[in-house]
């Protein structure tokens, strides 16, 4: 099973941060919530501290948890770990993505996302709503 953290960034209207998968890549077309692998050595909250760095530019704080979940795809298992993260610094800038967006929790649905991102979103949207 591969660890895999994401951010759960909103701005100050309740909006959340989404980003969307490069042509050509794993899970291409698709809107995700940012972040990535764990890696060896790292704990979940230092993984999306360098993550949300690497792929948007910007230092967050790392706040509560979400539930894990775990969601298998042909390239394995994962377990996706979520967490609510505050922007502390930086200038929200597209790396890695296609394309980034703020969303609405009421047009979040509307979007087509990767698969195990939508069981964090049912959270997100519960949590928040």
């Amino acid at each position: 099973m591969i660890d895999v953290v994401c951010g759960i960034i909103r701005d100050e209207r309740g909006r959340l941060l989404a980003g969307l998968r490069p042509q050509g890549k794993h899970l291409g077309g698709l809107w995700e919530l940012p972040g990535g692998k764990v890696d060896p050595g790292e704990t979940p909250e230092e993984a999306l501290v360098r993550e949300l760095r690497e792929e948007l530019g910007i230092e967050v704080e790392v706040g509560l948890p979400f539930e894990p979940v775990s969601w298998q795809y042909e390239s394995g298992l994962i377990r996706l770990l979520s967490y609510a993260c505050e922007i502390r610094s930086g200038d929200l800038t597209v790396m890695s993505h296609e394309r980034v967006a703020w969303v609405g929790l009421d047009e979040l649905m509307g979007l087509e996302w990767a698969p195990a991102d939508v069981p964090v979103l049912r959270q997100v949207c519960s949590r928040f709503s």
